[in-house]
């Protein structure tokens, strides 16, 4: 009764039978194919390896050296910052222009480090170290 009243309503059309679902349709079976191997030509000459860059270790050292010394001025001058606003006795005018001074070099210096080879590579990254050792010796262990 509820399916004729259903027709009846005004602007309802009347109830579709269902379409076929994925489940019920038929699957035909297919064919298996093996994977085609292909062989490197034999004649085409063996490229040599890239040489590995030398240093990595090195520049990987000494890029930390330089990050660890820039995250050290920032916190420095944040330090610095918070002591003004609250009244605090914090670090002196020779840390908080230092330190800034300093990250700024051995950045300088890294940026050659990385983009050079051979002795000027090795020079930057030796100038890394020496700003580095020289910052926190001067800064922090006198």
């Amino acid at each position: 009764m509820a399916a004729s009243r259903e027709a009846e309503v005004p602007g309802r059309a009347a109830a579709r039978p269902a379409a076929p679902s994925a489940a019920d349709a038929v699957t035909v079976e297919q064919e298996r194919v093996e994977p085609e191997r292909i062989e490197p030509d034999s004649t085409a000459p063996e490229a040599a390896a890239p040489p590995r860059p030398g240093g990595r270790w090195w520049r990987g050292f000494t890029g930390s050296l330089a990050a660890g010394l820039t995250v050290l001025a920032v916190g420095v001058l944040v330090v610095g910052g918070i002591c003004l606003f609250t009244g605090a006795p914090g670090p002196g005018a020779t840390l908080l222009i230092g330190h800034p001074v300093a990250a700024v070099l051995a950045l300088l210096a890294q940026r050659v480090a990385d983009r050079r080879n051979g002795p000027a590579a090795v020079g930057a990254g030796l100038a890394v170290v020496l700003f580095t050792v020289s910052a926190i010796s001067l800064f922090w262990l006198i």
